[in-house]
């Protein structure tokens, strides 16, 4: 039985979120999901190649990553510059 009681706490949980995710997506525009959805994509890009900076040993190959990463930082700083117009250029 506490099984069960479980399994029910675990789904109420997830509708929860997904009302709650969905609320969000709701109230903001196509343009802005579009944007977020953009965002998180830097993000995970960024911390999957600083994943792999932390266990590259050749040098040529690090060098290609911290420039792929610099590249993405200056793409993330550019990103929400655009998207905070109170934001100092």
């Amino acid at each position: 039985m506490a099984r069960g009681w479980e399994s029910k706490s675990v789904e109420q949980q997830q509708e929860e979120m997904a009302e709650r995710r969905n609320s969000i997506h709701s109230s903001m525009s196509a343009d802005d999901q579009q944007r977020d959805r953009r965002r998180q994509g830097l993000l995970l890009s960024r911390q999957r190649l600083r994943q792999q900076l932390q266990t590259a040993c050749n040098p040529r190959h690090r060098e290609m990553l911290e420039q792929s990463l610099a590249e993405l930082e200056s793409q993330l700083a550019s990103f929400d510059q655009a998207s905070d117009p109170t934001a100092p250029k």
